[in-house]
């Protein structure tokens, strides 16, 4: 089996746009050959969606999502890059989506580098407290995995999305951007629910 290097992983990267994740998949599944991961990137649309990622998305919508009842509401603004795009119904459905997934999953802030460092470092301490008397190497994997799960909780692009649980609402903006074909970015929301303090 071919040993796949940082360096191969980054000349993907920079030839794609895709994530280092993504990356290193492509070439873990294609035995180290750059052109077949590239082609395996491009059909998973990453390749493509990574290149959309940078550009501007000025237009988008701002949806509201009320729960059964009233007793939950959210308001969510989703960018794109044109007001043609934010007139599709598709792109319009996937605004209702992500509100309806806010409104389930109580996520804090949008993405992990939101996320104040002060509550990471709360977090980290809990952890590292946890792990107390295993080994040093065990501690760190048991604190990074500790955050990666409260990130996954509190973080919306980490999140399992609440219709599809095996995908990440990272993975389903990916899946979008690669379908409708313009950059897409969840800018900001706000979860009310009766008898919350604001």
């Amino acid at each position: 089996m071919t040993q796949i290097t940082a360096s191969m992983v980054a000349d993907l990267r920079a030839k794609t746009s895709a994530g280092l994740m993504d990356c290193k998949k492509a070439l873990t599944e294609n035995e180290g050959d750059f052109d077949k991961a590239v082609e395996w990137l491009r059909k998973k649309g990453i390749a493509s969606a990574a290149k959309k990622a940078g550009r501007d998305a000025s237009e988008g919508l701002v949806s509201s999502y009320i729960h059964l009842g009233g007793k939950v509401g959210v308001l969510v603004e989703v960018n794109c890059e044109t007001d043609f795009v934010a007139k599709n119904e598709d792109f319009q459905q996937f605004v209702k989506d992500i509100g309806m997934h806010i409104a389930a999953a109580n996520p804090i802030v949008v993405s992990r580098e939101d996320v104040a460092e002060d509550l990471v470092e709360k977090e980290r301490e809990i952890a590292t407290a946890q792990a107390e008397g295993k080994p040093p190497q065990a501690v760190q994997k048991i604190v990074e995995g500790k955050l990666e799960k409260y990130f996954s909780q509190v973080a919306l692009m980490e999140q399992p999305f609440v219709k599809n649980p095996d995908q990440t609402i990272k993975d389903l903006v990916t899946e979008k951007i690669s379908t409708i074909g313009e950059n897409i970015v969840i800018r900001r929301f706000a979860r009310f629910q009766i008898g919350d303090e604001a």
